[in-house]
């Protein structure tokens, strides 16, 4: 099993301790997204999405307006705006103390989140590939930033997958941009692999195993699993059904050190961190 590191982050001046593994819950304000239970399109289902996961123990709410599924179509940024704006302001009201995120890989829209409507984390899947602001404007907010493995746009990725060995590959990638990103003065870097992001189904899996490789880049570890399709296809059942393979997958990047675990279902997570917490705490004490 390995061991946990902690690490403090920043948030807006408020220094916040990673002692424990946290769970980050997932809510789009898209009628598109993969999994359909994650969609929230009016008010109360919003509240009642939220307030559920708070009550449940998330630590961080992730929000979207754009969906980035294999094969998906970009929402411009106006309308991208425009459902960020209505959410977080809802969000803000009836949770003004709760940690958001906001998973955008536009430097407007970033800013704009930052600065108006409250954001603390910026969760960027394409690494500032698909906006060559982000850096610079992630360095001007002073925000923790989710830089996260990606190739090409979400229309592409899937035909991007030619690896020499995609551990290393993908280590050494976001190495530079993380090398990068301390030069620009970004102090908090939250690392995501990408799962299911120009990666086949063994490429993964193969990810999945050396996760512990990750730990190099010295920074918190982030995975990002649920109910996609590298676990519902070798189950042969749909994204509805694949909530118990989450679990082991989330499992086992626990006991690989994993920080935060972004997921649909915050109680079957959360559930995870405290048993293989005791076990790693029945681990050390032995």
């Amino acid at each position: 099993m390995q061991p946990f590191k902690t690490y403090s982050l920043n948030m807006k001046g408020r220094l916040v301790t990673i002692d424990r593994p946290w769970v980050m819950g997932i809510v789009n304000v898209t009628s598109d997204s993969f999994y359909s239970g994650s969609r929230v399109e009016d008010e109360q289902t919003l509240i009642g999405r939220v307030r559920q996961m708070l009550d449940e123990g998330a630590d961080v709410i992730d929000v979207g307006a754009c969906s980035t599924r294999p094969g998906s179509e970009s929402v411009d940024a106006v309308g991208e705006m425009e459902r960020l704006q209505w959410a977080l302001a809802v969000i803000r009201r009836e949770a003004p103390d709760a940690i958001v995120s906001v998973d955008t890989y536009r430097a407007q829209v970033a800013r704009r989140c930052v600065e108006e409507w409250g954001t603390d984390i910026i969760n960027d899947i394409s690494g500032g590939t698909l906006d060559g602001e982000m850096f610079n404007t992630v360095a001007r907010l002073q925000v923790p930033y989710v830089l996260m493995h990606m190739r090409g746009t979400p229309e592409t990725m899937s035909t991007l997958t030619d690896y020499d060995n995609v551990t290393a590959d993908v280590l050494e990638w976001m190495a530079r941009r993380i090398d990068e990103l301390r030069q620009l003065g970004v102090a908090d870097v939250i690392a995501d692999p990408g799962f299911g992001f120009a990666k086949t189904l063994e490429q993964n899996y193969e990810l999945l195993a050396r996760l512990d490789a990750f730990h190099v880049l010295d920074a918190p570890l982030l995975v990002g699993v649920s109910r996609k399709r590298m676990i519902y296809t070798p189950l042969g059942c749909s994204a509805d059904e694949a909530l118990n393979g989450t679990t082991v997958i989330n499992t086992m990047a626990l006991l690989q050190g994993a920080h935060f675990l972004r997921v649909h279902d915050v109680q079957a997570a959360v559930q995870a961190v405290r048993l293989t917490t005791m076990m790693r705490e029945a681990s050390i004490n032995k």
